[in-house]
Parts: C-alpha cells; structure tokens; sequence
C-alpha cells in the first residue's frame, strides 16, 4: 500500500468477498463442521456472571476516590464491558438459545447491555447483520470509516486520538452512513437501560454510573482490548481484508480473535470457533494472522501505510430478502 499521508482512497475491489465461496467449500469437503452450528451452552451463565460482577464493582465503587474509580473502569470494568460487548456480538448470532428462539436471543442481548450505561444491543444487530452479508459495501457496511475520517485521521497523533473516540464513531456512523428506522426492539433496550441507570442512580448515588460509562468508553477505546478493531478488517497487507488472531486475550473476548472463521461460519458460536480451524488448518494456518492486538495498535498509529482508509471496499448489490 501507498503512504496514508497521501492516501485519498479506500482499496476499492471488484470481486465478492472471500467468506461465501470458502464456506461452500468447506462445507462441501468437511461436513461435519454443520455440528457446529449449535448454541454455546456456558454463554448464558458467563454474561450473567459479568452482569453481577459489574453489579458488584458498582457497589464497592461507591465510597471510592476519583483517581481509583477511574483506575478500576480502565483496569477492570473496561475489560468486562468491552467483553460484555463482544458477548452481545455473539448474541446477535443466535447463538445463546439458538435460532429457534430470536426472542429470546434478543431480551438476553439487551440483559448483557445492562453494565455498558448505554442501550447498544439492540441496535448492534440490526446494523451487523449488513456487515456479514455486505463486508466493505459502499454505504451499507457501517464498520468501515467514513471519508471524512480517512482524511482526518491521518497522521500519528490523530490516529491516537481516532483510537480514543472508537466508541463515538461506532456509535454515530451508522446514523450518518445509512440511517434505519428506529425499531421496537430499539426503544425497548433504550427503556430496559434507563430503567436500570435510574434504579442505580438512586440506590448508590452517581459514581456508580460514573463507573459504568467510563468502563464503557476507556475499555472501548484506546485498550488492549480494541485491538480487535483495527485487526479484523484493516488491510495490513494488501489482497487481505479479513484477519484471524490466535491468542490469549480470546480467552476474555468469546473468540472474537477467530475472525476469518467467524465470517466463514457467522452462526457457529464462539466457542467452537478454534474446532472449525482444527477441522480445517489448511483453510487458515497459511494466512496471514496477528499475533498481539497491542501490537496491532501500535503499528496503525505509526505505520504510514495504515489509517482509515486502510480498508477494503466494495460497490454491492442490495439483497432483496432483508432479514
């Protein structure tokens, strides 16, 4: 790739992404990675445990100074909520109770949404259901930054400062790349929340909410953590727009490291994930994967061949069946 400081362009390609054809293939050579396509059984009783966790450190966070209940949101909570998140993206995949139950699917997403302060889940899967079906489409795939970020963000500290604001931009650009209809499910969530930010507000006063959005906002921002954002779908090499990691912070993040295969197999839970690599290595040890999202950070903020526009997209055709 070219230097980003005179980049003005995403990687515009004109081919189908990767994800469809492989899975045909997959499927057709090992069919025994149907078996798979099961719900996680531990996934429920995990994020309820996280709920009450973050529960928990509100309580204590009560009586704690400023300077330490920061400390705690970064250090502690930021991990549980982005992971709450990452749970929540699970979720979105049916992969709770299975595809049987959407419902209760959904009403368990917005259930994890409680420690994050601000409705989320509802409104995740409504938009990522178009990053699967339409990866690097042109106004429809709402994970890919707008132009005026590429252009913005371009340089060493303004990446930094990109990196910091991730949850705002993930929040807003939908809203400004392809704005929905607000849904039901929506002002559900939105209700649950506020009822649930009130009701602690009320027992424990305002540093517990305090607690909970700056978990949410620092674990989601510039934290070993969002490394996953950049390493997904950041072109690092050119021809590549999908990217796996192997390592130990998937212990905390439900897998989300297993990015091809995710793509590959979007219904698989993440629990099962590493056993679709392990049906078929040589569908994925030869690609190119990270090894470290700390390091993933580090080389978008210094590298000048990454930024923004560092991404791959591509022009695609609305599918008539919207789910």
């Amino acid at each position: 790739m070219g230097n980003s400081a005179g980049r003005s362009d995403f990687e515009w390609v004109y081919t189908d992404q990767p994800h469809t054809q492989r899975r045909k293939e997959m499927l057709a050579k090992y069919p025994a990675i149907k078996a798979l396509m099961r719900p996680d059984p531990h996934i429920k009783w995990t994020v309820t445990g996280m709920v009450l966790a973050q529960l928990l450190a509100c309580w204590l966070a009560r009586g704690l100074a400023w300077r330490w209940l920061f400390f705690w949101a970064y250090a502690f909570g930021g991990c549980v909520n982005h992971s709450l998140t990452l749970a929540i993206h699970d979720i979105s995949h049916n992969t709770a109770f299975g595809t049987g139950r959407a419902a209760c699917n959904r009403w368990f997403a917005i259930f994890a949404n409680l420690p994050i302060g601000l409705p989320y889940a509802a409104s995740f899967k409504k938009y990522h259901v178009d990053h699967h079906r339409y990866l690097g489409g042109d106004g429809l795939d709402v994970d890919v930054p707008t132009r005026f970020e590429g252009w913005l963000f371009c340089t060493p500290a303004r990446k930094l400062l990109w990196l910091v604001l991730q949850p705002f931009f993930y929040s807003l650009r939908p809203l400004c790349v392809h704005p929905k209809a607000v849904t039901r499910m929506e002002l559900c969530n939105a209700l649950v929340q506020l009822a649930a930010d009130a009701t602690i507000y009320a027992l424990w006063g305002l540093k517990p909410m305090v607690y909970l959005l700056a978990s949410s906002l620092l674990g989601l921002g510039l934290h070993p953590i969002s490394g996953h954002f950049v390493a997904e779908h950041y072109m690092f090499l050119k021809g590549h727009e999908t990217y796996s990691y192997y390592g130990p912070l998937n212990w905390i993040t439900f897998n989300v490291g297993y990015h091809m295969e995710h793509h590959d197999f979007p219904s698989i839970p993440g629990c099962n994930l590493p056993l679709v690599r392990k049906i078929a290595p040589e569908y994925y040890d030869h690609l190119p994967q990270h090894h470290s999202w700390v390091k993933v950070l580090w080389d978008f903020v210094f590298d000048d061949s990454l930024g923004p526009f560092a991404r791959v997209k591509r022009v695609c055709k609305l599918a008539e069946n919207r789910l």
